[in-house]
């Protein structure tokens, strides 16, 4: 078991390094199993928005580039991945958690789950949109899009954006362990049908999100209210 820590400032923010970094480790890990978690007590709070808020049009293709791809090889990874939501799993960070095969929440009232990115004006590249569609459950994704609440574990467990809360990190890994022991050909080759064509996206829908989205992700009212988000956190 291979165990992946996403580290950043900002508790664990998605910059282009950090995605990048993750995208290169499940390169490396040949389909071997992943335990993936978030250093202290978040997941991951979401994308960088200092770093959203700074960048022109090249830099932000780059920076959805990054994301696009970090979605890609996490669904696609033949192995198995665990994610441990041990805290926040906001907008970016809850994409994150969406795309592993098994979600665990550790348990308490204090970590918030979700897809905050309505309420803060930022449009899902395509990707990252049919990622989301095929993983939130039919009866939630119109409160869970729309609404763009945070959720405590348990609530996000009935929407469907986690599988299982749980008590502890061990019972976090007894339960990646025992997944884990799955004969390895079998569980790559059933994943591979399952995940067949689920995130395919068009050329025309690759002109639009270049030409309409991401232009959308740099108007000067998008990069003030990303601005006061950050002032509001401190």
């Amino acid at each position: 078991m291979i165990t992946l820590t996403l580290s950043a400032p900002g508790k664990n923010a998605l910059s282009t390094a950090l995605m990048t970094w993750l995208t290169e480790r499940l390169a490396e890990a040949g389909g071997e199993p992943v335990f993936l978690r978030g250093e202290g007590d978040c997941f991951s709070a979401g994308l960088n928005l200092k770093e959203v808020a700074s960048l022109d049009r090249a830099g932000m293709e780059r920076f959805l580039g990054a994301l696009e791809r970090m979605v890609d090889a996490l669904f696609h990874y033949p192995g198995p991945i665990v994610a441990f939501v041990n805290g926040h799993a906001i907008a970016g960070g809850c994409i994150v958690a969406l795309t592993c095969d098994h979600r665990l929440a550790l348990a308490g009232d204090r970590a918030r789950i979700g897809l905050n990115e309505v309420p803060l004006g930022l449009r899902f590249p395509p990707k990252t949109w049919r990622l989301v569609r095929h993983r939130v459950p039919a009866h939630a994704i119109e409160r869970v899009v729309l609404e763009g609440g945070l959720h405590a574990p348990e609530a996000a467990r009935q929407l469907g954006l986690v599988d299982l809360v749980v008590a502890d990190e061990a019972e976090a890994r007894a339960y990646a362990d025992r997944i884990a022991a799955a004969p390895q050909e079998a569980y790559a080759a059933a994943k591979r049908l399952l995940r067949g064509g689920v995130l395919d996206v068009g050329p025309d829908e690759e002109r639009r999100f270049r030409e309409e989205i991401v232009p959308r992700w740099i108007t000067p009212e998008l990069k003030a209210r990303l601005v006061a988000v950050l002032g509001a956190r401190g």
